[in-house]
Protein backbone atom coordinates (compact mmCIF):
# COMPACT_ATOMS: atom_id res chain seq x y z
CA UNK A 1 0.00 0.00 0.00
CA UNK A 2 1.35 3.35 -0.69
CA UNK A 3 2.12 6.25 1.59
CA UNK A 4 -1.23 8.30 -0.04
CA UNK A 5 -3.33 5.00 0.32
CA UNK A 6 -2.10 4.65 4.12
CA UNK A 7 -2.56 8.23 4.67
CA UNK A 8 -6.24 8.07 3.03
CA UNK A 9 -7.57 4.84 4.96
CA UNK A 10 -5.74 6.71 8.37
CA UNK A 11 -8.30 10.22 7.13
CA UNK A 12 -11.14 7.70 7.13
CA UNK A 13 -10.14 5.55 10.25
CA UNK A 14 -9.57 8.77 12.69
CA UNK A 15 -13.41 9.51 12.01
CA UNK A 16 -14.75 6.29 13.48
CA UNK A 17 -12.81 6.33 16.43
CA UNK A 18 -15.09 4.81 19.46
CA UNK A 19 -14.73 7.96 21.30
CA UNK A 20 -13.73 11.80 20.88
CA UNK A 21 -9.96 12.12 21.34
CA UNK A 22 -8.43 15.12 23.56
CA UNK A 23 -7.28 18.39 22.72
CA UNK A 24 -4.11 17.99 22.15
CA UNK A 25 -4.65 15.08 19.57
CA UNK A 26 -6.92 16.81 17.73
CA UNK A 27 -5.09 19.76 17.40
CA UNK A 28 -1.95 17.44 16.33
CA UNK A 29 -4.05 15.43 14.25
CA UNK A 30 -5.25 18.47 12.23
CA UNK A 31 -1.88 19.93 12.24
CA UNK A 32 -0.54 17.03 10.48
CA UNK A 33 -3.16 16.58 8.06
CA UNK A 34 -2.69 20.29 6.88
CA UNK A 35 0.89 20.07 6.53
CA UNK A 36 0.24 17.30 4.71
CA UNK A 37 -2.60 18.14 2.58
CA UNK A 38 -1.75 21.93 1.95
CA UNK A 39 1.61 22.66 2.99
CA UNK A 40 3.02 25.65 5.52
CA UNK A 41 0.49 28.19 7.29
CA UNK A 42 -0.07 31.04 5.59
CA UNK A 43 0.59 33.92 8.59
CA UNK A 44 -1.68 35.99 6.25
CA UNK A 45 -4.53 33.75 7.11
CA UNK A 46 -3.95 34.04 10.92
CA UNK A 47 -7.00 34.24 12.87
CA UNK A 48 -8.11 37.46 15.01
CA UNK A 49 -7.16 37.79 18.71
CA UNK A 50 -10.71 36.76 19.46
CA UNK A 51 -10.92 33.35 17.14
CA UNK A 52 -9.66 31.39 19.91
CA UNK A 53 -9.99 27.92 19.06
CA UNK A 54 -8.73 28.82 15.04
CA UNK A 55 -5.77 30.61 16.85
CA UNK A 56 -4.95 27.83 18.59
CA UNK A 57 -5.26 25.49 14.96
CA UNK A 58 -3.20 27.78 13.37
CA UNK A 59 -0.92 27.39 16.04
CA UNK A 60 -0.71 23.88 15.54
CA UNK A 61 -0.23 23.92 12.26
CA UNK A 62 2.04 26.77 12.21
CA UNK A 63 4.76 24.80 14.36
CA UNK A 64 4.86 22.09 11.32
CA UNK A 65 6.08 24.85 9.43
CA UNK A 66 9.30 22.71 7.34
CA UNK A 67 7.71 19.64 7.88
CA UNK A 68 7.85 17.71 4.16
CA UNK A 69 4.51 16.05 3.00
CA UNK A 70 5.79 13.01 3.25
CA UNK A 71 6.93 13.37 6.93
CA UNK A 72 3.41 14.78 7.61
CA UNK A 73 1.57 11.89 6.24
CA UNK A 74 3.72 9.52 8.06
CA UNK A 75 3.35 10.86 11.06
CA UNK A 76 -0.51 11.51 10.81
CA UNK A 77 -0.36 7.75 10.08
CA UNK A 78 1.18 7.20 13.11
CA UNK A 79 -0.85 9.42 15.50
CA UNK A 80 -4.12 7.79 13.89
CA UNK A 81 -2.82 4.50 14.80
CA UNK A 82 -1.58 5.13 18.44
CA UNK A 83 -5.49 6.43 18.98
CA UNK A 84 -6.90 3.17 16.99
CA UNK A 85 -4.84 1.19 19.60
CA UNK A 86 -5.99 3.32 22.59
CA UNK A 87 -9.58 4.07 21.58
CA UNK A 88 -10.65 1.65 19.23
CA UNK A 89 -13.03 1.84 16.31
CA UNK A 90 -16.67 1.48 16.06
Amino acid sequence: MSLQEQFDKAAKDVKNLKSLPSDSDLLELYALFKQATVGDADPANKPGMLDLKGKAKFNAWSAKAGTSKEDAQKAYIAKVESLVASLGLQ
